[in-house]
């Protein structure tokens, strides 16, 4: 049995119904899938607090997991076969922990020992609730992925997928995407208008936060407030903006009218991330420089650029995502010269119903994904830089 004493332990009148709150939520997925949500939550309350309750007073802790885990496979295998033996263990191995992990107290492990059962629960409700919310904004992505392996040209998960048949699953959609003329010129266009538009916003941005920054600026919330209006404004208001402002002055259909309006929507991140880098900076370096006879061009590469450069560096990435998944703005300003992955993944649902749309969501996503990745490793050795803590 367990190694700590019975006064340790948690009350049953705590553990029990927390885990049957638990068996709910797990009911209410299953009973959803399978048509029938009440009886899935009320069977699924009963199950975890019968589970919880007879685990941890006739057994010790490893052979009731052991039990648990079987129990949930069995179910999982009766209900869905493969896929739901795969289910069925995730969820018995997850239960299995988790009822032992409340009976034992090691919740409270890391937290102050003054806090009531209320504020424990609480505590672990509100990251429950930010874990929920997570799951249901990544379910969709997490949809697509197995989708772009589809061997058939459905946007739905085949019986062969289901069984995780190998005939079920298929490159052809990739294949597609890089043989396609139609695929690889809009391909070619998104990676001539992203980088273009990611330069210019990342000048113009990193020079506005810079003159922002000076105290001697004046109306500089007014002028901060126009800068990042684009990322206010409604989207649709501001490419029929630009539609009819570039078809006075002759940008309407061409590259660098598509390049410009990119620019303009990317300048907004890379003024509130440099803006951020530079409020830890230290202004007294660039007076030291100029005290030694830099100039301000010298001054600005060697002493301030080399601080703030995770800054520029994060802005510029989000700059690029944001010009390289756009699909408004250029179908407003731009012609069908100009045609970008995202409009034409937006023809594809429109026109046609083309299943590599889920082969270059799924390249979108991975890249989208590595770059976010880069902005976090890039804002902790920025946080390390200025000494703080990058938690």
């Amino acid at each position: 049995m367990s190694t700590l004493s019975i006064a340790q332990r948690t009350p049953v009148n705590f553990y029990v119904p927390v885990s049957a709150a638990a068996g709910a939520f797990a009911g209410l997925l299953v009973g959803t899938s399978q048509g029938s949500t009440i009886i899935g939550v009320l069977a699924g309350a009963v199950i975890l607090a019968v589970l919880a309750f007879g685990a941890t007073t006739l057994l010790a802790e490893r052979p009731a997991r052991w039990g648990i885990l079987a129990a949930f496979g069995l179910a999982g295998l009766l209900i869905g076969a493969l896929p739901g033996l795969i289910v069925g263990l995730m969820f018995g191995w997850f239960f299995g922990w988790f009822i032992f992990w409340l009976f034992e107290g090691r919740y409270r492990v890391g937290l102050p020992p003054y806090l009531t059962m209320g504020q424990v629960l609480w505590h672990y409700t509100f990251r429950v609730i930010c874990g929920a919310i997570f799951v249901f904004l990544i379910t969709p992505i997490l949809v697509v992925l197995p989708l772009s392996f589809n061997a058939q040209d459905f946007f739905t998960f085949t019986p062969e997928m289901l069984a995780f048949d190998p005939a079920g699953y298929s490159l052809k959609h990739y294949r597609d995407f890089l043989t396609n003329d139609a695929w690889q010129d809009a391909l070619r266009n998104s990676l001539l208008i992203a980088p273009m538009a990611t330069l210019l916003s990342v000048s113009f941005g990193t020079l506005a936060a810079i003159g922002l920054s000076q105290p001697h600026v004046p109306f500089q919330r007014v002028i901060m407030a126009v800068l990042i209006s684009p990322m206010i404004v409604p989207l649709i208001i501001s490419a029929a903006g630009m539609y009819f402002f570039y078809s006075r002055i002759g940008l309407q259909g061409t590259y660098m009218g598509v390049v410009l309006a990119h620019a303009a929507l990317g300048i907004p991140f890379v003024i509130i991330t440099v803006t951020a880098t530079l409020v830890g900076f230290d202004q007294s370096l660039t007076r030291a420089a100029a005290n030694m006879g830099a100039n301000p061009v010298t001054t600005f590469f060697r002493v301030q650029m080399p601080l703030i450069l995770p800054g520029v560096i994060s802005g510029g990435l989000f700059a690029f995502i944001t010009s390289f998944d756009e699909v408004v703005v250029v179908l407003f300003v731009g012609s069908a010269g100009q045609k970008t992955l995202p409009w034409q993944m937006f023809t594809g649902l429109r026109e046609q119903i083309s299943p590599t749309i889920l082969a270059v969501a799924t390249i979108l996503v991975v890249i989208s994904i590595g770059l976010l990745t880069v902005v976090e490793l890039l804002r902790r050795r920025s946080e390390r830089l200025r000494g703080m803590s990058p938690g």
